[in-house]
């Protein structure tokens, strides 16, 4: 026969408890909170990401580090920004900012709560521009722009080496001070354009065509110096991207500094990490040109380079699973505590301070509420013998005796002339009489 479960009854609710949640040890909060923590830097995603949002709540203590919170029109998220990152932050930070956050999702042990620990932040707007950048990317690249083996080998010792490039900004400078120290038998021809406005890439083209059909050198260089995203953009227009994977002649970028990536730098044939490296990739250091002895270190050269990266990856993963087990994570944690104990304890003794002084206004108030000058002021007076004894009760004087009354400005020296006893019965009340 089936059983009906009555789920008000308790022996019924204790059997549903058991059965469908077994019991098992528990876990504490801490506990939790750590096992939280690790499953956030296990995942990827989390570990590094962009978040965009508006600044609100923005507090930088004497720390150094920066805490605010990012808000969108549903949502908050608490961000903290460690005093090691906030010295390299250029944006001047407000609240009500929209900004793109950069760092990694992990929990705050000691409140139960995650958090972003950003180590970057740019105005929203450059967001926008990187969407751009992207979309174009993935567009030029589906059409083959970017392959690798359209690439063409730069030459080894150039005749004619072009520059594309202001002829009034430093990146020419760098360029021709370089070329002339290292390589001076080649010729340069400078094709002068704007690097950074709307008649940019237009001048950029022109400049590439004319050194294609009429000086046609062996080399270009294509460069400027480093600046935002925007300031940058010329090199991302997709006419300017078509131009330099049409050309004729190989071209090498130096385009901004080592970090900053441009469409022209995935469609040039080699990209150098400043303008400056852009003139030594397309050079030999004469210096160095001694026919096999040249080949011997460019072959060690070749084999150092690739022995490097494979160094600088192991070194990275190193630093990566490190950070993950540093204790310089908790000392962080640590930091951030101690900044909210810090509030905490000033709010605690300003609270102490407040409660003392009203305390001790209320016993003034009553002490000076019985103060006798008080008392005095308001037309009693203290009776007292001749010997200075307080009286108290008229048996301690009779008819005759010389009594002083003091007051509030000074003593009145008096005789009793007559003693007259207070009634013991009054308005229906009995007293004990007392001796």
């Amino acid at each position: 026969m089936r059983r009906v479960v009555d789920t008000n009854s308790q022996d019924d609710y204790a059997l549903i408890m058991e059965t469908f949640y077994p019991p098992k040890t528990s876990v504490s909060v801490t506990e939790l909170n750590r096992y939280l923590r690790t499953r956030m830097e296990e995942d990827a995603f989390l570990q590094n990401l962009w978040v965009s949002g508006e600044i609100y709540n923005l507090s930088r203590p004497s720390s150094g580090h920066i805490y605010f919170t990012l808000k969108d029109a549903a949502a908050s998220l608490r961000c903290v920004i460690w005093r090691s990152a906030a010295v390299k932050i250029r944006a001047n930070l407000r609240d009500g900012m929209a900004v793109e956050a950069h760092g990694y999702i992990s929990v705050y042990e000691q409140g139960g709560q995650y958090q972003l620990y950003a180590d970057a932040v740019r105005p929203a707007g450059e967001g926008y521009l990187y969407q751009e950048f992207l979309r174009l990317k993935d567009k030029l690249e589906a059409e083959g722009l970017f392959a690798a083996e359209r690439k063409r080998p730069k030459p080894e010792y150039p005749r004619r080496i072009g520059i594309v490039t202001s002829p009034t900004g430093a990146a020419i400078q760098d360029i021709i001070n370089t070329l002339r120290n290292r390589y001076p038998l080649a010729e340069v021809f400078l094709a002068p354009a704007a690097v950074q406005g709307e008649a940019a890439p237009l001048e950029i083209i022109a400049a590439l065509n004319l050194l294609n059909q009429e000086i046609k050198p062996d080399i270009i260089i294509l460069g400027r110096g480093g600046g935002s995203l925007e300031d940058l953009w010329a090199f991302n227009d997709e006419r300017v991207v078509r131009a330099v994977a049409a050309s004729k002649t190989p071209i090498i970028t130096g385009i901004g500094h080592e970090t900053d990536y441009t469409l022209c730098d995935f469609a040039s044939d080699l990209r150098a990490p400043t303008p400056t490296g852009a003139a030594v990739l397309a050079t030999p250091d004469i210096r160095d040109m001694s026919g096999t002895l040249n080949q011997r270190i460019l072959n060690l050269y070749n084999s150092a380079n690739n022995r490097l990266s494979q160094f600088l990856q192991t070194y990275q993963q190193q630093v990566f699973r490190l950070k993950k087990t540093s204790p310089l994570r908790r000392i962080q944690n640590g930091f951030q505590q101690l900044d909210e104990g810090e509030e905490k304890l000033w709010r605690a003794a300003r609270r102490s301070l407040i409660f003392r002084k009203t305390t001790l206004d209320n016993l003034t108030a009553r002490l000076q509420a019985l103060n006798p000058a008080a008392v005095l002021r308001r037309g009693y007076a203290i009776l007292s013998q001749a010997d200075g004894t307080i009286i108290h009760s008229i048996e301690q004087i009779k008819p005759e005796d010389e009594i002083s009354a003091q007051i509030s400005d000074g003593k009145i020296l008096t005789k009793v002339e007559k003693i007259i006893p207070e009634e013991r019965e009054k308005a229906g009340y009995r007293f004990d009489d007392r001796k």
